[in-house]
């Protein structure tokens, strides 16, 4: 391998790194630790001279003693550990400051680069009449832009992707490679990474002992400015209403999201999830890889759903669920232990093998 990154790397000095993240040096950087330049992230066990790194998982501090990172963010209980010449970049959230770090170590990392490296409108692209293209916009080879469709400033449409008649799309927006955006409005700064799938029938079928009828999907999809949809993802367009995805939400990679549903503010849906048609989730909620969440079902406010759990009745706000049925994290946790204990023979009591009667 020839380069340990793709992206360009903006080095930065301590000093100003710890002036826009917000961190604390114990020295000050006055003197000449502020002096450092930084142009390099990795973690503590893989740093080398001049790196940045951090630690926000007590699993990772049998490293720190070792590390050769030249910086690393972390609270103040971990600074006596780390080696002579590692400063302390101290910060109550270390990992949110390492990622403000790594946007300006990476100023190209965040958003999905253009593929064929083309600006402007690529000659390989169609561009259909109609259209409405904001200054900045770029379109790369073999994008398909449909009749009547519009896209604000600083937009990338990356190679091949396809956006049907009539969508809007926002400002400073990227919809990856491959995607396709059809039946929908999307807002600004948003993120649609390759392959995604975005206003496409719903599954909606009126079933019979003689067949299903198909039912026309006459709803849109509307994705709200700051979201980030992952790759390969499938959100359907609504039936009779819209299909929503709130402001600031961050959707992993292969996620369903039928019909109808209803996502709220910076929600965060981890990969391989389901949302059944019609479901609806309040602001801040964590839905873990694998989960199932039924259809017609509400999940309130900041409700957190474990991995591969099965919901279908409403999910109070704030409440902590996992298991199939999903159940309340303290009831898995007893029933597992009743379980093992079973199994074992160590809760058998009557009915069992006999060994603790």
């Amino acid at each position: 391998m020839s380069q340990s990154s793709f992206f360009k790397i903006s080095p930065i000095s301590l000093a100003d790194l710890s002036r826009q993240t917000g961190a604390k040096v114990p020295d000050g950087v006055e003197g000449p630790a502020g002096d450092i330049v930084l142009s390099a992230a990795s973690p503590l066990e893989d740093a080398v001279a001049g790196s940045l790194s951090f630690i926000d998982n007590p699993k990772y501090a049998r490293f720190l003693e070792g590390t050769k990172a030249a910086a690393v963010f972390c609270q103040e209980r971990y600074a006596d550990k780390l080696p002579a010449g590692c400063v302390a970049l101290i910060h109550e959230q270390p990992y949110r400051a390492y990622a403000r770090a790594l946007h300006l170590l990476y100023p190209t990392a965040a958003r999905p680069e253009p593929v064929t490296g083309e600006t402007g409108i690529s000659p390989s692209a169609h561009v259909a009449q109609a259209v409405s293209l904001e200054e900045d916009v770029v379109i790369e080879a073999g994008a398909i832009i449909g009749r009547g469709a519009a896209i604000g400033r600083g937009s990338h449409i990356l190679a091949n992707a396809v956006i049907g008649q009539g969508v809007q799309i926002g400002r400073h927006t990227t919809i990856g490679a491959g995607a396709s955006v059809l039946n929908a409005y999307v807002g600004d700064r948003v993120i649609i990474h390759p392959g995604a799938r975005i206003g496409q029938d719903g599954f909606g079928f009126a079933m019979g002992p003689g067949g299903h009828d198909k039912v026309p999907q006459i709803g849109r999809v509307i994705v709200q400015d700051h979201v980030e949809i992952g790759a390969n993802t499938t959100i359907d367009r609504g039936s009779n209403r819209d299909t929503v995805i709130g402001e600031g939400t961050k959707i992993d990679n292969q996620v369903q999201i039928g019909h109808n549903v209803m996502i709220g503010r910076h929600c965060i849906i981890v990969g391989l999830a389901g949302i059944a048609g019609s479901a609806t989730l309040e602001d801040y909620v964590v839905i873990a890889g694998q989960v199932g969440v039924g259809g017609h079902t509400r999940v309130g406010m900041g409700a957190q759903i474990g991995g591969g759990a099965g919901t279908h009745t409403d999910i109070d706000a704030g409440a902590k669920v996992i298991g199939y049925p999903a159940m309340p994290v303290k009831d898995w946790v007893k029933l597992n232990m009743k379980l093992k204990a079973l199994v074992s023979g160590k809760g058998a009591g009557r009915g069992g093998d006999g060994k603790n009667e």
